[in-house]
Formats: structure tokens, sequence, C-alpha cells
């Protein structure tokens, strides 16, 4: 099973849990940020993840990232802000329904616990428009702060969320 988990990271929480869960999933998949996750590499894959931080309690923008990356903050480092927002990669996604095989497709995002919104259910409807199934419900995983880091067991969650998922690809 060819699998590709995509991701949209700023300070490094997302992109590392979705290296854990491409881990999670086989040595056939692969994470790639949005910037890498071009039309043809995701072509062929059997199973897509797509997964993003929540910025102002929602899947961020263009907009909110040209925010993120205009006003100082108390971030320990700036935010790569080198790729596309995951918004904008979904919206650039091809249908799913030229494909010829059903694809499958599962979400997930990075998030302090009391936050309010989400980004998944974005990710899920921009995946469902473009003509890929749900593989399974949604993740979230947990970021001490605004700007992290990931709160401990989080990696192992979500190398066992990926390791369910190529279960359910079986």
């Amino acid at each position: 099973m060819k699998a590709i988990v995509v991701y949209e990271s700023h300070w490094g929480n997302t992109a590392a849990i979705a290296r854990a869960i491409a881990e999670g999933i086989g040595p056939q998949a692969k994470a790639l940020s949005t910037a890498e996750a071009t039309t043809a590499a995701v072509a062929n894959a059997d199973l897509l993840v797509a997964g993003a931080p929540v910025l102002g309690f929602r899947l961020p923008d263009e907009k909110a990232l040209a925010n993120l990356g205009a006003h100082p903050s108390r971030a320990p480092a700036p935010p790569d802000l080198s790729h596309p927002c995951m918004r904008s990669w979904l919206a650039a996604l091809p249908g799913g329904h030229a494909q010829r095989a059903p694809k499958q497709a599962a979400a997930f995002e990075t998030r302090i616990w009391w936050s309010l919104g989400g980004a998944t259910g974005a990710i899920e409807r921009a995946l469902g428009a473009a003509g890929y199934t749900s593989a399974a419900k949604a993740h979230r995983f947990i970021v001490k702060g605004a700007y992290g880091p990931l709160r401990d067991g989080e990696l192992e969650r979500a190398r066992q969320w990926g390791a369910e998922l190529a279960e359910t690809m079986r």
C-alpha cells in the first residue's frame, strides 16, 4: 500500500506528527510538506492523510499565515512559512473522481488541548469534495503551548494511529 501523509507545519510539531504517522503506516509511506506533495507525488497513493495545526481556531489560510509572519510573537523561533497552507494545497488537489480506483483519506490536526474550533472538519470536507472517502475518524494531537512542544506520548499515539490506518487499508 502506498500512503502519503501531507502536512502544514510552522514550528515542527505537525511535521513530527506526520512523520510518526508515516512510520506507523509502514515503509512505503512518506511524509511530505504541502510544498513537496505535488500532484504527481500523491497521484498513485492508496491512502492520503492530511494534517495541519489549528491557528485562530481553524484551518489556517494564506491571510492567517501572512499575519503570522508579519507580527512579532513570543515564539521560540520564527514560523516556517516556506510552504503553502493546507487550505491552498487542498484547493489545488485534483479531484479523486477522475481516478480509476476509489481513494481513501484521513485527517489530523495539532492543537492546544482547550482550543475551540479545529482544522480536521475543513480538511475532511475538502478531501471529500475531491472524491476521497474517509478511511478513519480524524485525530487530534496536542501541543503543550501555542508553539509546542508536543505533549508527552503524542508521537507514540501518532505511530499507533498510523498502524491502525494501515490495518484498515488491508
